[in-house]
């Protein structure tokens, strides 16, 4: 047997190393999945509750759309209020308690869910940042507020809150690890089988504390290109009159 730190890292490697990246895939497939659900939950939660309801509008418009808003932030706040592997230990001893899921599954949820509730925020908080200008600009050449959400307002939203995006990307492959404890078989899961057999905890979670910094480390560097691929030179400018006002909607790649 290893009789040394660094000949046991060895031996576990050789030992297990197809087990490290059978958990790796199973965590990069959680985190790429819930990312992306994620970001729908909490584009459209962030999409709803920036609707804007006027006094001329009817009553029961402005009561659902009130009591939407009311559910949505209860949402946001109670699964980012809660730990996630609360979250894991609820929602899959009870929730799907009398369903047939499979874990992958499972775990895809819980993380989307509470990713969303996240993405939700981020969001709202990049729509609120876009100039009102731009709003007004919109606006001023006919179009309605989902028209101006959806062409105008989103796109700059979204680029502005990228960086943000990305981040969570990176949390969602740490944060994986909290599955273990519904058997969802991912790196930390995968960690924790290796130690068992021969009761080498500190160099088996080594091994798993550098994949994992490898594999974030690549990931944020990965994500800062594609932040300056997004960048660019250029103004594009749309100009919109109405009545004697004008109004101006400004794009800037910098």
């Amino acid at each position: 047997m290893p009789d040394s730190f660094w000949q046991w890292v060895v031996f576990i490697l050789n030992e297990y190393g197809g087990l490290f990246l059978t958990g790796l895939k199973n965590t990069m497939i959680i985190a790429v999945l819930s990312t992306v659900f994620g970001f729908l939950i909490g584009l459209l939660v962030a999409s709803l509750r920036s609707i804007k309801v006027s006094r001329h509008e009817g009553a029961a418009k402005r009561v659902c759309t009130k009591l939407l808003d009311i559910l949505l932030a209860v949402y946001v706040e109670v699964f980012r209020g809660t730990p996630m592997i609360v979250q894991a230990m609820v929602i899959y001893y009870g929730l799907f308690r009398s369903v047939d899921i499979g874990k992958m599954t499972a775990a895809v949820f819980i993380v989307s869910i509470n990713t969303g509730s996240y993405m939700a925020e981020i969001i709202r908080g990049g729509i609120l940042s876009v100039d009102k200008s731009q709003e007004e600009g919109a606006y001023s050449i006919g179009m309605t507020y989902s028209q101006a959400l959806r062409y105008v307002i989103l796109p700059q939203a979204i680029r502005n809150v990228m960086p943000s995006i990305g981040n969570e990307f990176v949390v969602n492959i740490k944060d994986s690890s909290v599955l273990s404890v519904i058997s969802v078989f991912e790196l930390f899961f995968a960690g924790k089988s290796a130690s068992g057999t021969y009761l080498r905890y500190f160099e088996v979670n080594f091994i798993v504390a550098v994949i994992y910094l490898i594999v974030t480390y690549t990931v944020t560097r990965g994500m800062r290109f594609i932040e300056k691929k997004l960048e660019g030179p250029g103004v594009v400018t749309i100009t919109g009159s109405q009545s004697d006002s004008r109004s101006v909607i400004t794009v800037r790649e910098d």
